[in-house]
């Protein structure tokens, strides 16, 4: 599938994951649109990149509907990547055995209304948005790229919500695909492992937590870099023959139960 002169909307594409894969499309010339809540970064990232940025809660359809209009405008929307997402860690029982110690109900819920909810929010309206693209000469229309997490498949202890969360975007990935089909659209998925963003902070004692991490991947001994992200995600974009598949990409770690 051809990027160049393309659009793509990239959601939590202010930082991190997000960031690099926009700074990767962007070089391959695809316009983009960082969707995120993050405006300062956001403004000044897309000022950098020749995109634009738009202020976007991912479970907001008005919004969402925003930056794929603002995708538009600059160019055929073919691609979307996305990348937003949040984190939570909380034992499914509290230690006094207490029912209001028990995992929060709306914290449950808000991780799943934004890691699942919103990815799927996100695949539905760009999709129909590049429904509308002439095909090319594979009749097709546009692609997706979710990202789920290996702890849809190894999910640690306290990872209840979060898990639940990624493994269903890896369940969504087969369906959505079939889905698609019919206007040209494929769908694929990337499950990170300990990947380098900026959650983990900077610093002497950041690097030394994070060194300790990568003694704990099978090989190379490190944390994967974003940029190692993005390359992926851009494949799965370009390559025509990648359809309905999720991808784990974690230096082969499996992770353990803490």
């Amino acid at each position: 599938m051809e990027l160049n002169n393309t659009s793509a909307v990239v959601t939590g594409g202010a930082s991190g994951l997000g960031e690099a894969t926009a700074r990767e499309l962007s070089a391959r010339g695809v316009k983009v649109v960082l969707a995120d809540l993050n405006d300062e970064r956001g403004t000044a990232l897309a000022k950098e990149i020749g995109g634009a940025y738009v202020h976007c809660d991912v479970t907001n359809t008005e919004q969402v509907i925003e930056a794929i209009e603002a995708a538009k405008a600059m160019a055929p929307l073919w691609s979307a990547v996305n990348c937003a997402g949040i984190g939570w860690a909380t034992r499914t029982v509290g230690k006094d055995g207490a029912y209001s110690s028990a995992h929060d109900l709306d914290l449950y819920r808000k991780v799943i209304e934004i890691n699942l909810i919103g990815t799927f929010n996100v695949c539905r309206l760009a999709a129909t948005a590049m429904s509308a693209n002439t095909p090319d000469v594979d009749s097709m229309r546009g692609a997706i790229v979710n990202t789920a997490s290996v702890a849809a498949e190894d999910g640690q202890i306290g990872q209840v919500a979060y898990s639940s969360s990624k493994g269903g975007v890896v369940g969504l990935t087969l369906p959505l695909a079939r889905d698609l089909a019919v206007i040209g659209v494929r769908a694929n998925c990337i499950l990170p492992g300990l990947i380098d963003t900026p959650i983990y902070g900077t610093g002497p004692q950041s690097d030394e937590f994070k060194a300790r991490l990568g003694a704990g991947v099978l090989f190379p001994k490190r944390l994967g870099y974003a940029s190692e992200f993005a390359t992926l995600a851009a494949e799965l974009l370009a390559n025509s023959y990648m359809n309905a598949e999720s991808i784990r990409l974690d230096a082969g770690i499996r992770m353990q139960p803490k």
